[in-house]
C-alpha cells in the first residue's frame, strides 16, 4: 500500500493529556540525519591531506599518459589517472551540482514511496538499486567502443572517456534521474512533451522511441552473436535468471532486509554457474540442450524481454541486475588489480597514424567527430537517460541517493571503458588490426591478415602468420582473424593480462571464454531494463488518449505496451539475425550517433527544467556539454548523410552498390553475391533514412529548448511540472555505507514501524 501523508491538523485536534501523548508517540522520527549533513560540510586536516594526496596521484598519472614519450607506457598510469579523477569529481563537482542545481530534499517522498504499488513503484535498497542501475546502463558501448577507438591511439580515447564522463555523461545521468523522480518517474519523452510543448514534444518522442528501439535491438544482437552456438555461455548466462528469482524471493519472504547475506549466496551461485558451464558444455546433453542457433536464441531473448518487463521488479529485474553487477564490477576491479600487479607495458602510440586520417581499417572517418560517437557509452550515452527516466526513479528511496546512483553509476561505467581500452592497447598492434580489420581486407586467412597489416606501414609492426596462429591456439579458437566488433579483442586483451596474475599460459583459453561470457551478460542486462523503459514511454504517450495507460498498476495496459515494444525491437533483431551480412553492418553504425543525439535531447530538456526553476549561471553545467554534444553529433550526422566517400557516407555507399548492380556486377566489397549486394542497398537506405530522421528531430528539440530556456531566463512561460509535494514517512541512508548517525536513525525508524506496522511498506526490497 502507499503510505498515508501525516495529517497536520491531528495535533490541533488532539485533546490534552492522553490524547497528546498518543499523538506524540505516533509521530515518526526525522526523515533526515542532520548530524550527517553537518559532517559532510566539516573539513579536518586529515581530510585535506587525503584529497591533496589523491589529486597528486591523479596528476602524476595524467602527466605520464599525456607527456611521457618513451617506447612504452605502463598501464598502471591509466588506473591511477582514472580512479583519482573519478574520486575528485564525485566528491567536489558532483557535490557542487547537487548543491547549486539539484538541492535535494529527503523530507519529500519519492515516487517509490508516494505511489508504492509493489510492482513498478517499490522503494529499493540503495545498494541493490545501484547494482540495478549500473547493470541497466552498462551495455555494449563501454566494452566495444573503446576497443574500436584504440585505432586512434590510447590518448584521445582516454581523455574523452574520463573528462567526458565528469563533465557530460555523469551530469546527464544525475540530472535526468532528478527531474524524472520529481515528476512521478515520467519517461524522457513525456517530460519533453510537458516542457517543450506540442512541436518539441512530438519531435522528442519520435526521436527517443525510434532510437530506443534501435538501441535495444543492437544490444540484443550483440548478445545473440556472443552466445550463438556457445553452450557454455548460454548455460551460464541463462542460469542467472533462476538465481535472480531465488534472490528476489529470499529478500521478500525468507530474509527481508538481509542484503549482504543474499549477496553472498548470489555470488556463490553465480560462480558455480560460471565454473559448471565449462563442464556442461563438454557433455553430450549439454551440447544438445544449450548449443543454440542464432535465430532460436533471438526468439528466446525476445520472450525473455517481454516476461522481464511485465513481472514486478523485485521478482527478476532488480535482483538479476544486482547479481549481474557483482560479475561486472568484480571482473573490472579484478582486471584493474591485475594491471597494478602485472604492470603490462603499452606499446601503442599515444596518438596513432590514423588520428589524422579518414581511412582507418577499423572504422572510417576523422578523429573529430567520429571518436566521440564511437565511444558511445563510456563517456556519454543517451540510453542512460532512458534508464534514469524509466525504472530507476520509480525505485529510488531518497533524493540524496541520486548523486551516488546517477553520477556514481556513470563513473563506474567510465572505469569499465578505461579498462576495455587498456585491454585493447595491451595486445600487439599487429594482432589488434588483424582482428579488427574486415574479412574483405584480410581475406579471412592468417597469411592475408599478416600481409594486410604489414602493408599499413605501422611503426614497429611486423606481423607474421605464425603469431596469429599461436594466439588463436592460446585462446582456444580456430582463428582470430577479422573477429570484428570489439568483443573478441577485449577478450584477448583481458586473457593476456589475467593469465599472468592467475593460472599462467595454460589459463589463457579459460580467461578468453570467461571474458566472452562476461561481455554477453554485461549487455543482456541492458536489454531487460530497456524493454521496461520502452514500455513506460509508450504508456505515457497512450495515456494522453486513454489516461488509464499511465496507471502502471493496470496490468492489461502493461502487457499491451510491452508486447508492442518487444514486437518493435524484436522484428529489427530478427531482421538483423537473418541478414546475409550479419545485421550489425546495418545497425551498429547507427548506434553511436543515435545514442549521442539522444543525449543531446536529454540535456536540452534538463536545461529547460532548471531554467524554469530560476537557475542562471549554474545552467552552464548543462549548457557546455549540450553544446559540445550537439556540435559533434550534428557534424557526424552531416558527414554520414552527405559525404561522397563510400567509406563514410551512407548514401554514397548506397549509390555505389546501386551503380554496381546496374553495371551487371555480381560482387562488390564484402558483398559476394547479387543477393548480398541488394541487401547492402537496402541496409544503407535504412541507415541514411534513419539518420535524417534522427538529426532532424534532434535539431527541432534543440531549437525549441533554446527558445523555452530564453523565455524562462526572462521570466516568461514559467511552468511548474513537478508532482505535488508529499511529506515523507520513510528513511534511508544517502550513501553506499550508512554513517553512524544514519544507523542510529535507522534503528529509531525500525522501532517506530514495529509500533505502527500499518505504515511499513511490507515486503519492500531491502526493508
Amino acid at each position: 500500500m502507499s503510505p498515508a501523508s501525516p495529517d497536520p491538523s491531528s495535533d490541533r485536534a488532539a485533546s490534552a493529556g492522553a490524547g497528546a501523548a498518543a499523538a506524540t508517540a505516533a509521530a515518526p522520527p526525522a526523515a533526515v540525519d542532520e548530524d550527517t549533513l553537518r559532517a559532510e560540510q566539516r573539513w579536518t586536516p586529515a581530510k585535506i591531506v587525503l584529497w591533496v594526496a589523491i589529486s597528486l596521484v591523479g596528476a602524476i598519472g595524467w602527466l605520464m599518459l599525456a607527456l611521457a614519450r618513451g617506447e612504452t607506457v605502463n598501464a598502471i598510469w591509466f588506473v591511477f589517472a582514472a580512479v583519482a579523477t573519478y574520486l575528485v569529481a564525485y566528491r567536489f563537482y558532483a557535490k557542487f551540482i547537487q548543491n547549486r542545481l539539484v538541492r535535494p530534499d529527503d523530507t519529500r517522498a519519492t515516487p517509490a514511496e508516494a505511489e508504492y504499488d509493489g510492482k513498478d513503484y517499490v522503494p529499493t535498497d540503495r545498494r541493490i538499486l545501484f547494482g540495478h542501475h549500473f547493470a541497466a546502463i552498462a551495455g555494449a558501448g563501454p566494452l566495444v567502443g573503446p576497443v574500436l577507438a584504440a585505432q586512434m591511439g590510447y590518448l584521445p580515447g582516454t581523455i574523452w572517456i574520463i573528462v567526458g564522463v565528469v563533465l557530460a555523461g555523469a551530469v546527464q545521468d544525475f540530472l535526468v534521474l532528478v527531474i524524472s523522480t520529481r515528476r512521478h518517474g515520467r519517461s524522457l519523452g513525456q517530460m519533453a512533451r510537458d516542457e517543450l510543448g506540442l512541436v518539441g514534444g512530438i519531435a522528442a518522442f519520435i526521436a527517443t522511441l525510434t532510437i530506443m528501439l534501435i538501441i535495444i535491438a543492437i544490444l540484443a544482437m550483440v548478445v545473440v552473436n556472443s552466445l550463438g552456438e556457445s553452450a557454455w555461455g548460454v548455460y551460464s548466462v541463462g542460469l542467472t535468471i533462476p538465481i535472480a528469482v531465488f534472490m528476489g524471493l529470499y529478500l521478500r519472504f525468507l530474509r527481508p532486509g538481509k542484503v549482504f547475506e543474499v549477496s553472498v549466496v548470489g555470488v556463490i551461485l553465480l560462480l558455480l554457474a560460471i565454473v559448471s558451464g565449462r563442464w556442461v558444455a563438454e557433455t553430450g546433453w549439454g551440447e544438445a540442450l544449450f548449443h543454440l542457433d542464432r535465430p532460436v536464441l533471438a526468439g528466446l531473448i525476445i520472450a525473455y524481454g517481454f516476461i522481464a518487463a511485465v513481472l514486478p521488479v523485485w521478482v527478476l529485474l532488480a535482483p538479476r541486475d544486482y547479481l549481474s553487477t557483482f560479475m561486472k564490477i568484480g571482473t573490472i576491479v579484478m582486471l584493474a588489480v591485475a594491471i597494478v600487479v602485472v604492470r603490462p607495458s603499452i606499446s601503442t602510440p599515444a596518438v596513432s597514424e590514423f588520428a589524422s586520417r579518414t581511412d582507418g581499417p577499423v572504422f572510417t572517418g576523422a578523429l573529430f567527430p567520429f571518436l566521440f560517437v564511437t565511444i558511445a557509452c563510456g563517456a556519454l550515452s543517451g540510453f542512460h537517460a532512458m534508464i534514469a527516466s524509466g525504472t530507476t526513479p520509480k525505485l529510488v528511496e531518497k533524493e540524496r541517493q541520486m548523486r551516488m546512483i546517477g553520477y556514481g553509476g556513470m563513473l563506474m561505467e567510465s572505469f569499465v571503458a578505461i579498462m576495455a581500452l587498456v585491454a585493447a592497447v595491451s595486445i600487439d598492434r599487429g594482432i589488434y588490426f588483424a582482428m579488427n580489420s574486415s574479412a574483405a581486407a584480410t581475406g579471412g586467412t592468417i597469411e592475408g591478415a599478416a600481409q594486410f597489416v604489414n602493408s599499413l606501414g605501422l611503426t614497429g609492426v611486423n606481423l607474421d602468420p605464425a603469431t596469429l596462429s599461436q594466439t588463436a591456439k592460446d585462446v582456444g579458437e580456430e582463428s582470430i582473424v577479422s573477429r570484428t566488433g570489439g568483443a573478441p579483442t577485449l577478450a584477448v586483451g583481458l586473457a593476456g593480462i589475467m593469465h599472468k596474475l592467475v593460472g599462467g599460459a595454460g589459463m589463457m583459453a579459460f580467461w578468453y571464454h570467461f571474458a566472452i561470457m562476461f561481455e554477453a551478460l554485461f549487455i543482456l542486462t541492458s536489454v531487460d531494463a530497456g524493454t521496461r523503459v520502452a514500455r513506460f514511454m509508450l504508456a505515457d504517450v497512450l495515456g494522453g488518449w486513454k489516461p488509464r495507460f499511465r496507471d502502471h498498476s493496470w496490468r492489461p495496459g502493461a502487457w499491451l505496451t510491452t508486447a508492442v515494444m518487444v514486437a518493435g525491437w524484436g522484428s529489427i533483431l530478427m531482421m538483423g539475425v537473418l541478414d546475409p551480412l550479419g545485421g550489425i553492418n546495418t545497425l551498429f553504425p547507427l548506434f553511436g550517433i543515435a545514442n549521442q543525439l539522444l543525449a543531446a535531447v536529454a540535456l536540452a530538456i534538463c536545461l529547460v527544467v532548471f531554467a524554469r526553476k530560476g537557475r542562471t549561471w549554474s545552467l552552464l553545467i548543462i549548457a557546455v556539454p549540450l553544446a559540445f554534444t550537439a556540435i559533434v553529433t550534428i557534424t557526424g550526422s552531416a558527414q554520414k548523410i552527405f559525404s561522397s566517400d563510400p567509406g563514410v557516407g551512407y548514401w554514397a555507399n548506397h549509390l555505389a552498390y546501386r551503380k554496381a548492380l546496374a553495371d551487371g556486377k555480381t560482387e562488390l566489397g564484402l558483398a559476394k553475391s547479387v543477393e548480398d549486394m541488394h541487401a547492402v542497398v537496402f541496409n544503407t537506405a535504412v541507415q541514411g533514412s534513419l539518420s535524417i530522421l534522427f538529426v532532424v528531430c534532434t535539431i527541432i528539440v534543440l531549437l525549441v529548448s533554446l527558445w523555452r530556456t530564453w523565455q524562462a531566463l526572462n521570466g516568461k512561460n514559467l511552468l511548474d511540472t513537478e508532482a505535488p509535494r508529499v511529506e515523507s514517512e520513510y528513511f534511508a541512508p544517502a550513501g553506499m555505507v550508512a554513517t553512524p548517525g544514519e544507523k542510529q536513525l535507522e534503528g529509531r525508524w525500525a522501532d517506530h514501524l514495529r509500533e505502527h506496522p500499518e505504515k511499513d511498506l511490507a515486503g519492500t526490497v531491502g526493508h
